[in-house]
């Protein structure tokens, strides 16, 4: 795995103070601190990059997040002020692909160093439709058979590259131990403790992706409907079926041509649920459900983490992810 040049350590501890307006501007009205000259100063681009950050750096980073809790993270626009806020921080962690404005930002800044958690592991092309089969057999999919090669009647969307990575267990944990040596290399005096600190996490993670694999056993339909495409890695990792209402892009309007064809998906496969988000609109879920007769839930994509949200952290609200998932998909 290639990680890029980091700053040396006495970069990351020189004495720059961002003053508190451009670090407000900068996280989008989310509360930040002034840049903390003892510790390794982070800007995180959204939550699951914040939570890796604090995870596993710990008591010697200090992390600022650019979107502020509620915000949908795809919606985020920067200034050209907010821009240069980010040249004052130690390093940026982002996923490129998820968030244009941050992708492009980061572009434009010089001086932190830049850690982009899609290179550290693969990402995969996913649409409208992700089919598990080709993946369940690295986490004892049962069901991946049956559906291997089937397609349910319907056309498969194009596909694009989709970063939603950290709603597979495993594949987060990739990201998490490329994010540990980034940390490691840049900040040699605490490597220990971001060693530590990583294999707790990894172990969590791990336990996560063992609930989800016995927990998803013995159910009733592989299909599960969502507002967009976000858990395409869920599906592939549990040998599940994704079948989403827009695409990768949660604002996009879905065609009438599709809306049909998730009625038939629906009835032909016993979909009992449509899913839903907390941080965009649940009109066009709920609207399907209705005419298909379904009941409506939260599927939680974990881009942001609100009062909203069915737990206080990435871990609470995957188990509540999975609970919903084993009710809509009949698991006993």
């Amino acid at each position: 795995m290639n990680v890029r040049r980091l700053i040396s350590t006495a970069a990351a501890t020189t004495a720059t103070v961002l003053g508190a307006t451009a670090l407000t501007a900068c996280s989008g009205g989310a509360t930040a601190s002034p840049k903390n000259t003892e510790k390794f100063d982070v800007v995180a681009s959204f939550y699951p990059m914040a939570f890796l950050a604090e995870q596993i750096g710990g008591k010697n980073v200090s992390v600022t997040t650019l979107v502020e809790p509620g915000q949908e993270p795809h919606d985020l626009e920067i200034t050209a002020r907010q821009t240069a806020a980010l040249a004052e921080t130690d390093a940026i962690l982002y996923l490129k692909g998820l968030q244009p404005a941050v992708d492009e930002a980061v572009t434009q800044t010089e001086g932190p160093e830049k850690i982009d958690a899609a290179t550290l592991t693969e990402l995969e092309e996913h649409g409208a439709e992700v089919d598990g089969g080709e993946h369940a057999d690295e986490h004892g999919g049962e069901h991946a058979d049956e559906h291997e090669g089937h397609d349910h009647g319907h056309s498969h969307a194009a596909g694009a590259q989709d970063p939603h990575v950290w709603l597979d267990p495993d594949k987060y944990a990739e990201v998490a131990e490329g994010v540990s040596k980034a940390f490691q290399k840049a900040d040699p005096d605490h490597a220990a403790d971001y060693r530590a600190n990583t294999e707790d996490l990894v172990n969590r993670l791990d336990a996560l992706d063992k609930k989800f694999e016995d927990g998803l056993k013995d159910r009733k339909t592989d299909v599960f409907l969502t507002n967009h495409s976000a858990f395409g890695y869920l599906a592939e990792a549990y040998g599940l079926i994704e079948e989403s209402i827009t695409g990768l892009d949660p604002e996009s309007e879905p065609s009438g041509a599709r809306v049909k064809e998730l009625q038939h998906i629906a009835e032909e496969d016993g979909v009992t649920t449509v899913f839903y988000e907390t941080l965009v609109s649940d009109s066009t879920a709920k609207t399907l459900a209705e005419d298909t007769g379904l009941r409506t839930d939260v599927l939680d994509p974990l881009e942001g983490v609100t009062d909203k949200s069915r737990g206080d952290d990435y871990f609470q609200v995957m188990e509540s992810n999975l609970a919903a998932l084993r009710k809509a998909l009949g698991a006993k």
